[in-house]
């Protein structure tokens, strides 16, 4: 394991804050020398100290604070002391590593990187503003999932219109979730190559377009196609709003801002039923559910357009190299994203398409954490089980039914206030005392601790209070509660974990995340009714309680054992 250097070792910041890893130097190109041409640039440039000698007087907690009001840290985030915990570079690139060695200085002077440049990192950037970047992504998040679950309550009113089988039916839901399992393969690869905007700005049109030609499908198999579709590229979102939050925040924000981000996934899924099953009710045409979803798109198209930026930062470094060819005709200035583009087609599909397979074979720990998002399934297969339990057992309407699902959002809420208020705290209280060591990923897991035996005796509960109409109907009703609270832990915890692992690669990574909960999402639906009618209401989710149990060592495995398991890492930043 590599030692530390001297703080005078160089960094490539605008990383999630992390612990710092090592690099060789002989790996690393010094920064560039400042053209002339940058003159007007460097005069708005800040010196940066090189050492935390010049503040003898202050403490570490004081050096690295951050100004909230401002957005930017008591020593403006120069992000140059290797010895922190602070933005944590990647790998270095074998064919700059090459280029590097070829170099007789040892450096490359126009490499564009951060040196000199910080005001281009979107961590400097306003704390209102990104904050209100991160709400934005949030929102899109909300947009996908509630376009997945958005028919649900009208189902029966479609297979009347068509004629179809109930099993068709609820094709309609899980085709949807089943385009997630495509979409990321492309979506996330992609945004780490060309950046967030660019990805979004080109999935969101088709989007829309989807959501209409549901609307207006002559038949069944075209809404399902259509559904489908939209499916695929309604992932977008999902992997790569993510990828903006690690972009804007460092270790201590991220937490708070991935805790109102994962609860995104609940929301849609809570609040379509509701929308749905009202329509239902009062009789509404079903097709104006999707008119309905091409409105919410088209909104989250305009606020994608009028103020979304790009926050990824190669991509950004990449904008910044070619400004610099333009305006001083020198084209040798280059960013690390344009070095990255040799190596021919099978280089770039290894980059994008096969990267988060790839990944997943050569990462033990991101395949323990996305098979137990299996608990994604769960939120699709309540689907069916509350209108089961809820109509079937304590007769309530489609309408009543759907607000029972207020109960998974509340859980939610919960969730995210436990962890803003508690878990973060402690992480954050950690983050400042062991400095200038890092704070190990796997105190990410933490919450799931809790969240795993609870989560499986959830499933006791709802089963085993539900299955009577003697028994109040807010015993069940208190059991999605705890659901919503502990699925959203393991959310939310898995997302932390990958993304203080991965950091550059965590785009990839929640991709394959993706992938394989969406395959989750779409199957359960598709067994649901069936198996609570072949096993009762108390046998189904007993059987789901019993795979919960199966789980609860994953997370205390990965807390003991998750250090070793990271040294063995061929994608990890955070190795050690």
């Amino acid at each position: 394991m590599a030692t530390h250097q001297p703080d005078t070792a160089a960094t490539q910041p605008g990383l999630p804050v992390l612990a710092q890893p090592v690099v060789d130097s002989s790996l690393v190109s010094p920064p560039p020398a400042a053209p002339p041409a940058e003159s007007s640039t460097t005069a708005r440039k800040q010196s940066i100290p090189s050492s935390r000698s010049s503040h003898s007087g202050e403490t570490l907690a004081e050096q690295d604070a951050v100004d909230l009001e401002k957005g930017e840290n008591k020593e403006d985030r120069t992000f140059n002391d290797q010895e922190d915990e602070v933005d944590a570079p990647p790998k270095p690139d074998p064919a700059t590593a090459a280029k590097g060695k070829e170099d007789p200085s040892g450096g490359d002077p126009f490499l564009v990187t951060l040196k000199g440049r910080e005001h281009l990192s979107p961590h400097t950037w306003s704390v209102w503003y990104r904050w209100a970047l991160t709400a934005l992504a949030g929102f899109l998040v909300l947009n996908a999932t509630f376009a997945s679950s958005a028919p649900s309550n009208l189902i029966p009113s479609i297979i009347g219109h068509f004629h179809v089988s109930q099993e068709v039916g609820i094709l309609l839901i899980a085709i949807f979730v089943a385009g997630y399992c495509v979409g990321p393969l492309l979506w996330g690869p992609l945004s780490e190559r060309y950046g967030r905007r660019l990805v979004f700005l080109v999935v969101w049109p088709p989007y829309i377009g989807f959501q209409i030609g549901c609307a207006l499908a002559p038949n069944i198999g075209s809404l399902i196609v259509f559904r489908f579709l939209g499916g695929c590229f309604a992932a977008s979102p999902l992997t790569n709003s993510g990828g903006v939050i690690a972009d804007l925040w460092d270790a201590e924000r991220r937490g708070d801002a991935m805790a109102i981000f994962a609860l995104m996934p609940f929301a849609g899924p809570a609040l379509a039923p509701i929308i749905s099953g009202f329509m239902q009710v009062t009789g509404t045409n079903w097709r104006w559910i999707f008119w309905v979803l091409t409105a919410f798109a088209g909104l989250c198209g305009i606020l994608l357009v009028a103020f979304l930026p790009e926050t990824y930062l190669p991509v950004i470094l990449q904008a910044e190299a070619r400004r610099l060819r333009k305006e001083t005709g020198d084209s040798r200035y280059h960013a690390e994203l344009d070095i990255k583009k040799e190596g021919g087609i099978k280089a770039t599909l290894q980059r994008t398409v096969l990267k988060p397979f790839v990944m997943a074979v050569e990462e033990p720990m991101l395949l323990i954490l996305t098979v137990y998002m299996y608990v994604y399934g769960v939120v699709y297969l309540l689907f069916e089980a509350i209108p089961i339990v809820f109509e079937g057992k304590h007769g309530l309407n489609g309408g009543e039914s759907g607000l029972v699902f207020l109960a998974l959002l509340t859980g939610g809420v919960i969730g995210v206030l436990g962890y803003i208020f508690y878990f973060n705290p402690q992480y954050m209280k950690k983050h400042r005392a062991i400095r200038p060591k890092m704070v190990p990923p796997e105190e990410r897991l933490k919450p799931m601790l809790i969240a795993s035996p609870l989560f499986a005796a959830a499933f006791f509960w709802f089963g085993w209070t539900g299955a009577y109409p003697h028994i109040s109907i807010w015993s069940p009703i208190l059991a999605i509660v705890m659901l919503g609270t502990t699925i959203l832990y393991v959310f939310l915890t898995g997302f932390n974990y990958l993304i203080d692992t991965y950091l550059w690669g965590a785009s990839s990574a929640l991709a394959f995340n993706t992938v394989v909960r969406s395959s989750f999402g779409a199957g359960f639906p598709l067994f649901a009714v069936q198996m609570y009618n072949k096993l009762g209401i108390q046998g189904a989710s007993s059987l789901l309680g019993g795979l919960a149990i199966l789980f609860i060592p994953a997370p205390f495995l990965l807390i003991k054992y998750g250090k070793k398991i990271r040294s063995w890492s061929k994608n990890a930043v955070v190795l050690d």
